[in-house]
């Protein structure tokens, strides 16, 4: 659910959530600076919005917060932080991210361009890219983009509209289920000549699903005949966009070089932006090895999550002597819902009495505290610090929604949300566990010694899955509490390949997983909490969640007309999804935490929704030059 890596290359690391992943927009909405015309039934336009007016003319010369003099040059290295599709922070064996099978290559998606992009200023706004305008029928099911003629795929071939719409189709017929998810009421695109792009939507379309393949990459057609589109290749696609694919070492490092004749270059949305000669990522299957090459310099920008490391590791010398910049920055993306969730298609997990049990074994004040260096806050929210976020008993407008489901959910979504209690901090509070052992034999456990038994008489046993032991010393705590229960617990860290297989498959008992926020949330949000998606191998429905009451206001979000519609919906849904016990909430921080070293420059003003970081900084070599560095 979060942005591609173009976006967080171009708006920063933290950037809001892109139009092929649910943040996109509704209908389309016009700015008086510019001209949009109607007529027989259509609205020509060169933007598109979700609530509001466009806040740039239609003339606009470039985003308020790059440098449209910015130089070009250097390499920025860095780790892949975010994944989308079929991607993987520790390793890589295709280049095709945009299908099911194999572990997809950071940055792949910097080589292809889009229709329309997003703005970092906008929560939900986009602006021309390939096409430069949009005509769209008054029922608001055809749009019929205008190609740039101008559009150039690498090879020097022009990019069309048929182009286009057969990436559309075939990423609906043959693509990720993230992207078949999101496309199904998209019911197809076709080229009318060489510049005009006729994409149709079904009646039952969603709010933003317009916007939604505003944002799809563009391949070449031609490039793709004669290939499956389904199988891994080490073979880089035909791409069109500000960078491509230089050199890589399977799982090692991949290097995009920027296309100095790119086609779009000096297109108003890519001015001050894709500075950098050289993108680079590095892969480390050990986080230790990883922050050992950024000290080495071998990467150059990180951004910390790890509040521990970012307190005590960071006293090296190039920190010392200044030659490492280390900065928190404000920002102003939505908070991810990271927890540890439970596989709920597991019968150990059925009960939400069960699930409420395992929570109260998290002790959030200890861990901050001795842990995390007291960085931290509690999540309890989906929707955590926004006016999406459900507080207090329910008004008029969300009993509206939820009143058809009393009785089919529990009771307390038409009081207070729930809220993870504060515990006393000693590590083991007793009065929490005493519940959660009350909980757990009204669900059915049973004793038998020191072991809890399931109400089948099986023991209770959890297994925690990761790929990555960054947060082994924050959930062996909770283990100690749950043992305590009678639980027996164990971290099983797999390499990157097994966990993603294993994920992909459902084929564990919890994991621990990020889930990106947006400013709009849209149909997107099936992906993460609709039954059919709970079905799909491959989804972000790791919880499993299969509720009508949760589809129903899925639906009900993805199809708000206004900003007041949206909020009313969405407190719902939180209201229902925490009743749940879906996860144990874990913690966020509404600041970024990021190290490099001194080689950039970068804008006096950030985008609102982003920190900017590194996507609109470039290369200094006065800087680097001072340093000496030799990264």
């Amino acid at each position: 659910m979060g942005f591609t890596r173009r976006q967080a290359i171009k708006l920063g690391s933290a950037a809001i959530g892109s139009a092929a992943l649910g943040g996109a927009a509704p209908f389309a909405a016009f700015a008086q600076q510019g001209p949009v015309t109607e007529a027989a039934g259509e609205v020509d336009t060169y933007g598109l919005s979700t609530f509001g007016e466009l806040a740039l003319p239609e003339n606009f010369p470039h985003f308020a917060y790059v440098n449209p003099r910015a130089p070009r040059g250097g390499t920025l290295s860095l780790q892949i932080k975010n994944t989308s599709g079929n991607q993987n922070f520790e390793t890589f064996d295709t280049l095709n991210i945009y299908v099911f099978k194999g572990d997809g290559a950071a940055g792949m998606d910097a080589t292809f361009d889009t229709l329309m992009t997003s703005t970092g200023d906008e929560p939900t706004s986009m602006y021309g890219l390939v096409a430069d305008r949009v005509k769209i029928s008054d029922d608001r099911l055809t749009y019929r983009f205008h190609i740039r003629p101008e559009a150039r795929f690498h090879d020097g071939s022009r990019l069309t509209a048929a182009d286009a719409a057969f990436s559309f189709n075939i990423l609906k017929s043959k693509g990720h289920p993230v992207y078949r998810t999101i496309l199904a009421e998209f019911a197809g695109a076709e080229a009318d000549g060489p510049e005009t792009l006729v994409v149709r939507l079904t009646p039952q379309r969603s709010r933003d699903l317009h916007l939604v393949v505003a944002g799809l990459p563009i391949f070449s057609e031609a490039w793709w005949k004669g290939r499956d589109f389904e199988a891994s290749t080490l073979e880089a696609p035909l791409g069109s966009g500000p960078y491509r694919v230089a050199r890589f070492e399977q799982g090692r490092y991949i290097e995009f070089e920027r296309v100095r004749d790119y086609w779009g270059a000096d297109l108003p949305v890519n001015v001050g932006s894709n500075n950098f000669d050289k993108l680079r990522y590095e892969y480390y299957r050990e986080r230790q090895v990883a922050f050992e090459g950024f000290k080495s310099g071998q990467i150059n920008f990180n951004e910390e999550y790890t509040a521990r490391i970012w307190a005590t590791a960071y006293d090296f010398p190039a920190v010392r002597d200044g030659r490492v910049k280390k900065e928190e920055l404000p920002n102003g993306a939505p908070t991810p819902s990271q927890g540890w969730y439970f596989n709920t298609r597991r019968a150990k997990f059925k009960d939400p009495r069960v699930r409420e049990a395992l929570g109260l074994a998290f002790d959030f004040e200890w861990t901050n505290r001795n842990i995390m260096y007291s960085a931290y806050k509690r999540l309890s929210s989906y929707f955590q610090n926004s006016d999406m976020m459900a507080v207090g008993a329910p008004g008029p407008e969300e009993l509206a929604l939820l009143e058809r489901f009393r009785g089919k959910v529990p009771d307390e979504v038409f009081g207070e949300p729930y809220v993870p209690p504060v515990s006393d901090g000693s590590g083991s509070d007793r009065n929490l566990l005493r519940r959660a052992d009350q909980l757990l034999r009204e669900a059915g456990c049973k004793r038998a010694g020191t072991r809890l038994l399931l109400p089948d008489g099986q023991p209770f046993e959890i297994e925690f899955l990761d790929s990555s032991g960054a947060l082994k010393p924050h959930t062996e705590p909770l283990q100690g509490n749950l043992r305590k229960l009678g639980i027996e617990t164990q971290y099983r860290q797999v390499d990157a390949a097994q966990y993603k297989r294993r994920l992909d498959a459902f084929e564990f008992d919890v994991v621990t997983m990020a889930l990106g926020g947006s400013t709009t949330p849209g149909n997107g949000l099936r992906i993460v909490f609709g039954s059919e998606a709970a079905r799909t191998p491959g989804t972000r429905n790791v919880a499993g969640v299969s509720d009508p009451a949760v589809d129903f206001l899925v639906e009900r979000i993805s199809l708000a007309d206004t900003r007041a519609e949206l909020n009313v919906a969405c407190r719902a849904l939180d209201r229902v999804l925490r009743a749940g016990r879906y996860w144990i909430p874990m913690w966020y921080k509404d600041k970024s935490l990021v190290a490099y070293w001194d080689v950039f420059s970068r804008p006096d003003k950030t985008p609102k929704y982003s920190t900017g970081a590194p996507g609109t900084w470039w290369w200094d070599a006065e800087k680097a030059k001072r340093i000496n560095y030799q990264g």
